[in-house]
């Protein structure tokens, strides 16, 4: 079955619209990897101020071969133009991880 990451992101009010502008611009930067299956960005509606991304993944060497590839890149390159990258909207970060070991669709 497969794995599934949840980075918990902490987004100030303020950050809010750029982060969500950030990911709407990302333009396939994960949908085109070898073994990705799912992603979601949850906005929190009440009682905290954490996002969730959330990805699932074919296996555990996918995510990893995602995240030493084109996430890797993605993060270390400079901002629109070459200037310099842009400040985060993020104030922290922590990954959860989870095998699937059950799921349900809905019934045709």
């Amino acid at each position: 079955m497969s794995i599934v990451k949840i980075n918990a992101l902490t987004v100030p009010d303020e950050q809010r619209e750029i982060l969500e502008k950030r990911f709407a611009s990302r333009g396939g930067a994960v949908e085109n990897s070898d073994g990705f299956e799912w992603f979601e960005l949850l906005r929190p509606v009440e009682g905290t101020d954490q996002y969730l991304v959330y990805t699932r993944w074919r296996d555990e060497a996918s995510f990893q071969a995602w995240m030493e590839g084109p996430m890797k890149a993605a993060h270390q390159g400079g901002g629109e133009g070459g200037g310099e990258r842009p400040k985060p909207a993020a104030s922290g970060s922590s990954v959860w991880s989870f095998e699937v070991v059950q799921q349900a669709a809905p019934k045709s």
